[in-house]
């Protein structure tokens, strides 16, 4: 299966996230404060115009369309 990021996504589906993308390091460590780092599971739960819903370990966040893209699964 080829690399996607979550942008494009499959809503219900769980996905390992392979990378993270994101040049800023404070953007960094807030992700891997909520649980996002590579290696873990990560479900799109739904899309909206301005980004999506997802969730990682049992809990939910609204992310950006730009998080989405750099988060890849």
């Amino acid at each position: 299966m080829k690399c996607m990021n979550l942008g494009n996504a499959n809503v219900g589906e769980e996905y390992i996230i392979k990378n993270i993308t994101a040049e800023d390091e404070e953007l960094k460590s807030f992700l891997f404060s909520l649980g996002c780092y590579s290696g873990e599971p990560i479900t799109v739960i739904s899309h909206m115009k301005g980004g999506c819903v997802v969730s990682i370990k049992d809990a939910r966040y609204n992310i950006d369309h730009d998080l989405a893209e750099a988060i890849s699964v």
